[in-house]
């Protein structure tokens, strides 16, 4: 318990209300700008991102909904990835987070989604995908694209930069 109760205090300097507000109001802009909505699939970010989609007012003019696939099988069974892919590849991985951004792009008919799966630590690291090691995706109305990150610092560094990554990645993409 002292472990769990450390790890969620344990955020460092991190990322501040106020940096999350202006990139979520600048995506809304964009999205306003474009008709277009957005919805999220989320692993190691274990929903940050809907979170901060969510915090502003009106956000439902925009915001279509998301999920939190931690699991492979929940991968599969809420976002459709094929399993042989999860098996191929791993769970954190290019192509799996690019099927689970078109899944939930499809699932929930968004203009734009979202997909990011990682090592957040402070456990799990591998040689080939040690800690920090994220992938994020990104779906929309020109095809899917991944992107690798390559993330230091505490397990909810680790987290919160992923999320802001992924989101301003998004936003790259929308234009």
């Amino acid at each position: 318990m002292d472990t769990i109760s450390k790890n969620l205090h344990d955020t460092g300097p991190g990322i501040s209300p106020e940096q999350i507000l202006v990139a979520i109001s600048d995506l809304y802009h964009r999205l306003r700008a474009s008709g277009g909505t957005v919805a999220t699939a989320e692993s190691c970010t274990g929903g940050m991102i809907s979170t901060w989609l969510t915090m502003p007012a009106g956000s439902s003019h925009f915001f279509q909904g998301g999920v939190c696939t931690y699991s492979n099988d929940a991968k599969a069974a809420m976002l459709g990835v094929d399993p042989s892919l999860i098996a191929k590849h791993g769970a954190v991985s290019g192509p799996v987070v690019k099927a689970m951004a078109t899944g939930a792009r499809e699932r929930f008919k968004a203009t734009w989604s979202v997909g990011v799966s990682g090592v957040a630590g402070p456990d799990g690291g591998t040689v080939e995908k040690p800690v920090g090691t994220v992938w994020c995706a990104v779906a929309g109305p020109t095809g899917v694209e991944a992107r690798l990150l390559k993330l230091t610092g505490t397990r909810t560094a680790i987290r919160e930069d992923a999320a802001m990554q992924t989101i301003r990645f998004l936003m790259e993409k929308i234009g």
